[in-house]
């Protein structure tokens, strides 16, 4: 009797230690890159999964190739990402080994804006007012999607005016120098961003449809993430915070407040809401 007692427990030993490294030690590996709109999502989910019992690791990426291929090989377990558009070329290379575990927010645009103090509504209208807008549009960081779209924009219209490669902080600059001096400018932009909610700005009509319709985020993870923790998957899929609320976070980065004093800002805020998150079915 003996006998077969340590060969069952030597059994269900060896059960265990086949188990996915989460039913071990509760941990999730979380990927995310440090921008402002992936930012607030994976703070805000890390803290349902946190209160959930699951220790949550971070681990920050500058891009998505790096990103998808850290996702891929199992060296983070899941991902906030647009698969739409702009990281589909990405999502669309891995997802016969990735999964999509559950929408998290909706609404991500991009495009060519202006103040809305200025007299124009279509990117059809800036020929027309080239020399108002010194001949120029005042881009982003070259390789960006926004400045692949907005070049496409550019050949597209035909437009006269030139395509201004920078960096975010540069375009933000100009954009807060000409707003103060309630000039012209045309700029690359794109929402959530916190300077849609401290300038008032004004998306340029786009009736070619160059730029690509509002897009979503998903939570994705490797394929049977869902079905080997049913417990973490129901508590990403409560989740989900409005485009605005992103865009506020970020505002109140930009106003002086930490990413991390900004999530627990939102979440005391919104104590109620994410207590409903918090009580769904234990698995």
């Amino acid at each position: 009797m003996r006998s077969v007692w340590k060969t069952l427990c030597a059994v269900a030993a060896l059960a265990v230690t086949a188990l996915p490294g989460w039913a071990q030690d509760n941990v999730i590996k979380m990927g995310t890159l440090s921008w402002e709109d992936l930012t607030p999502i994976t703070g805000i989910t890390r803290k349902v999964l946190e209160d959930k019992g699951f220790t949550v690791e971070v681990t920050e990426f500058s891009e998505w190739g790096i990103a998808y291929a850290a996702l891929a090989k199992g060296d983070v377990e899941i991902l906030a990402s647009q698969t739409d558009y702009v990281a589909h070329d990405y999502w669309d290379r891995n997802k016969r080994r990735l999964e999509k575990i559950s929408p998290v927010s909706h609404g991500l645009y991009q495009g060519i804006a202006v103040p809305t103090y200025v007299n124009i509504n279509s990117i059809e209208e800036l020929n027309a007012n080239a020399d108002t807008f010194g001949g120029k549009i005042i881009g982003i960081e070259p390789g960006a999607g926004l400045m692949r779209d907005a070049a496409s924009a550019v050949e597209s219209y035909g437009l006269d005016l030139q395509l201004v490669e920078g960096s975010t902080a540069a375009m933000t600059a100009a954009l807060k120098s000409a707003y103060d001096r309630q000039e012209p400018i045309a700029v690359t932009i794109w929402e959530p961003s916190w300077m849609m909610q401290s300038f008032e700005m004004k998306y340029l009509a786009d009736p070619k449809g160059v730029f690509p319709p509002p897009q979503s985020y998903y939570w994705i993870g490797q394929a049977g993430f869902s079905a080997e923790n049913p417990a973490a998957r129901e508590a990403i899929a409560s989740v989900y915070v409005p485009l605005a609320d992103i865009t506020a976070i970020n505002g109140a980065v930009s106003g002086g407040k930490t990413m991390d004093q900004a999530v627990a800002d939102w979440i005391a805020a919104h104590e109620d809401l994410v207590t409903r998150w918090k009580n769904i079915k234990d698995y």
